[in-house]
C-alpha cells in the first residue's frame, strides 16, 4: 500500500517560520500541497524567508504573514493577512539558559506571552472557522523540556508544559467537529539558535561536532538518539499530523524527542 499525504487546497499558517524548525515545517507542508503562510516579526525577514523557501522547494505556494503574534496588534495583522486557515502550527518560541533564582518577573511574563499566549490567541482566532467548516488541524510545538524541566531554564520548560495543557483543553473544545488539536514534543534540535545555546554550556573552542557530542553527553544524557534532531525530522511529524491520515489523533502529546523522555507516556 502506498501512503501519500495530500494537503492540496489547504492553507497553513506556521508561526515563527522564518528559520529553524518553523521553516522546515513550512517547507514540508508546502511539499505536501498546502499554501503556507510564513510568519515572523518583520516584513523584511518574512519576505526573505519566503524567497528562500521558494528557492529551496521550487514551489511558489508561500505567502507572507508578518506580525509579532506575541502582541494583540501583531496577531490581528496576521489574521487580517490570512483570514482563513486550515492548519495552524504554533511554532513560535524563545529559549535561553539562566539560573532559576535569577529569572525576573518580567522574564517570566515575556516567556509566557511569547511561548503560550501567542498560541492561545491564534487558536482563539482560527478554531471557530475550522469547526464551522468541519475540518482543521491545530498543533503546538512543545518540547521534551515540558516533561523533563531543565534546571538551567525552568521558565522555558514551564511554558512548554503549559502548552500541553492548552492543546488538551482546546482538543476538548473541538471535540466531535472534525478538527484535531495536538502538541508535538520536540527533542533537542539542531538549529542556529541551539548552536549558540550549546556554546553557552560547553567550551566555545570545540569544533561543532565535538561541542554537540559534549552537550548531549553532559546536558542531555537521556537521549537515545545521542545526537541533535534535524528540523526536517520534526517537520515530518507535523506534516503527518496535518494530514487526513491523522484524523484519529487528537488531544495528544506526540513525541519526536529521540527517546529523550524516559517514560512510556509523556
Amino acid at each position: 500500500m502506498t501512503t501519500t499525504i495530500d494537503l492540496t487546497g489547504r492553507t497553513a499558517l506556521v508561526t515563527g517560520s522564518t528559520q529553524g524548525i518553523g521553516a522546515a515545517i513550512a517547507a514540508g507542508l508546502a511539499r505536501a500541497g498546502a499554501t503556507v503562510a510564513v510568519n515572523g516579526r518583520t516584513a523584511e525577514r518574512v519576505d526573505d524567508a519566503v524567497a528562500r523557501l521558494r528557492e529551496e522547494t521550487g514551489l511558489d505556494t508561500f505567502v507572507a504573514a508578518p506580525g509579532d503574534v506575541s502582541t494583540e496588534a501583531g496577531a490581528a495583522a496576521v489574521v487580517a493577512a490570512v483570514p482563513t486557515v486550515d492548519v495552524l502550527v504554533n511554532n513560535l518560541g524563545i529559549f535561553g539558559s539562566k539560573p532559576a533564582l535569577e529569572i525576573t518577573d518580567d522574564e517570566w511574563r515575556r516567556y509566557f506571552e511569547v511561548n503560550v499566549l501567542a498560541a492561545v490567541r491564534l487558536t482563539r482566532a482560527y478554531l471557530p472557522g475550522m469547526t464551522g467548516r468541519g475540518w482543521g488541524r491545530v498543533q503546538y510545538i512543545a518540547s521534551d523540556s515540558a516533561v523533563v524541566i531543565p534546571a538551567e531554564m525552568i521558565h522555558y520548560g514551564t511554558t512548554k508544559t503549559a502548552l500541553l495543557a492548552v492543546a488538551r483543553g482546546f482538543a476538548k473544545e473541538a471535540a466531535g467537529t472534525g478538527v484535531t488539536v495536538n502538541s508535538v514534543l520536540a527533542g533537542p534540535t539542531h538549529t542556529g539558535g541551539v548552536e549558540e545555546f550549546v556554546y553557552q554550556l560547553v567550551d566555545r573552542s570545540l569544533p561543532w561536532d565535538e561541542a554537540q557530542r559534549e552537550f548531549m553527553r553532559t546536558h542531555r544524557p537521556q537521549s537515545l538518539l545521542q545526537r541533535l534532531i534535524e528540523p526536517e525530522e520534526i517537520a515530518h511529524m507535523c506534516v503527518y499530523l496535518a494530514s487526513p491520515l491523522a484524523s484519529a489523533t487528537t488531544g495528544g502529546a506526540v513525541r519526536v524527542d529521540g527517546g529523550y523522555v524516559d517514560a512510556i507516556l509523556p
